[in-house]
């Protein structure tokens, strides 16, 4: 492998600090330029590590010396996030950081990562990017913090094989009022519970992110205001997402046992719907990969034959179905670079062309932008293809400072539900409280 650098926790459940020197420290003034860049997950640094010498080619094509360390540091999601946000601190992060989620809107906030409007805005493939995916790298102030080179769509995955074994209507269902009768009739059927959304706190922020939000984001509230950077506590749409997980609690359509118990995907997702005991999970296009495809953590044979997905179902009056773009990866680039050019050019190229179609097949994501669709070895992806096509017309949830907040909140108040401590309406009281506690004044509309 060339200029790959493994650090490893010293022992389980352990940070590692240090040892990452940043920001091309130490280079050659006569030799190329060295930019690092750290990737934590294991098939994302098995592609990279492929690409990475032909950017250093095409880079020598065009008359520039960059060499690229990659920096291959295997870690959950949590680790990464609390040992980059110590190295961002104490100015040892590498000059790119490849991640999703909330991370780096809080980083963004911090100061910690540079803003690439200039850049983006003098990028003739900016334009190609769709407007959901370019909203989503917008953060709260204005400006853009990320390359987005991934795209994800969020929906209902459903196994359409045992769903028309039991005489269900695998149509895409219009209300979450038709959608629960179909449930109810699965139950009823199986002795079993029939959907998995994550609820409570065991999930994590996986509750808010996988679970809540794209529910309450489809039913028109405004949630986070991006305009005055602050949360709306009430709503009906939030009533009603509420209120949505008390009746499926109540009804035995949720599998509260497992939501309750400690890495709750595991017995749901990898077990049940991975056997078809359970037939329908929230999931992202990620699912295709990571959780059932070949590779994944729990396979399921021809999964593109026995899964399909639907659109979130109406769950208000005046709504539509409707998908949920989700986070994807993306591209940041440390503000206390030494070489911020050569960083953002390496996030540029990776995000564009083949470099861009073999990340998308590698890790099961849609595209972020147009013209990609014809590249192999994207090209040859039904359903990632197909997800792209929603990720256009998808909803992008407005969120900002606040979210960890307001994730632990919902955390709080849909584990209520599950133990049987609070029906909808309590809950929804419960959340806006403890919000409103975790969040200050400064965060909440008036």
């Amino acid at each position: 492998m060339k200029r790959i650098r493994f650090a490893a926790a010293a022992a389980a459940g352990t940070v590692l600090l240090g040892g990452i020197t940043a920001c091309g420290a130490g280079d050659d003034p006569a030799g190329p330029v060295t930019i690092t860049l750290l990737e934590y997950q294991q098939a994302r640094v098995d592609v990279l590590e492929k690409l990475i010498p032909q950017f250093e080619e095409d880079m020598k094509a065009e008359g520039k010396d960059i060499e690229v360390e990659l920096v291959a540091d295997i870690l959950t999601d949590g680790d990464f996030k609390t040992k980059v946000t110590q190295q961002l601190h104490a100015g040892t992060a590498p000059d790119v950081l490849d991640t999703g989620g909330s991370q780096l809107t809080g980083w963004a906030a911090a100061g910690y990562l540079l803003e690439l409007d200039d850049h983006l805005d003098e990028w003739e493939d900016w334009g190609d990017f769709y407007e959901v995916s370019r909203d989503r790298a917008q953060e709260a102030d204005g400006h853009v913090y990320s390359v987005p080179h991934e795209g994800s769509v969020q929906s209902l995955f459903y196994r359409e094989d045992v769903l028309t074994d039991l005489g269900i209507d695998t149509e895409q269902p219009e209300t979450w009022y038709e959608l629960i009768e179909r449930l109810e009739a699965v139950t009823e059927k199986t002795g079993e519970p029939s959907i998995v959304l994550p609820a409570g706190t065991a999930w994590g922020q996986g509750t808010w992110t996988e679970g809540f939000l794209p529910i309450v984001a489809g039913t028109g509230d405004t949630l986070f205001d991006q305009e005055s950077g602050t949360w709306q506590l009430e709503g009906e749409g939030l009533d009603a997402s509420f209120d949505l997980f008390s009746e499926l609690t109540e009804k035995g359509l949720l599998p509260v046992e497992d939501l309750l118990n400690p890495n709750p995907w595991e017995p749901t997702k990898y077990v049940s719907f991975a056997e078809g005991t359970l037939p329908v999970a929230a999931q992202g296009t990620w699912g295709w990969r990571y959780d059932w495809g070949p590779e994944g953590s729990a396979p399921i044979e021809d999964v593109e034959e026995k899964v399909g997905t639907w659109n979130y179902p109406a769950l208000v009056d005046g709504t539509e179905p409707y998908s949920i773009a989700g986070g994807g990866f993306s591209f940041a680039i440390n503000a206390e670079s030494e070489h911020p050019d050569e960083a953002v050019e390496l996030a540029k190229w990776l995000s564009s062309g083949e470099a861009i179609a073999t990340q998308l097949a590698a890790v099961g994501a849609a595209s972020p932008r147009a013209g990609i669709a014809d590249i192999e070895p994207y090209a040859s992806e039904p359903v990632l293809l197909d997800a792209e096509e929603k990720l256009q017309s998808s909803i992008a949830p407005p969120t900002g400072e606040g979210s960890d907040q307001i994730a632990q909140a919902v955390q709080n108040a849909t584990g209520d539900i599950l133990l049987g401590d609070a029906d909808g309406s309590e809950a929804a009281d419960a959340f806006a409280r403890e919000a409103e506690e975790f969040l200050g004044p400064d965060l909440i509309a008036e």
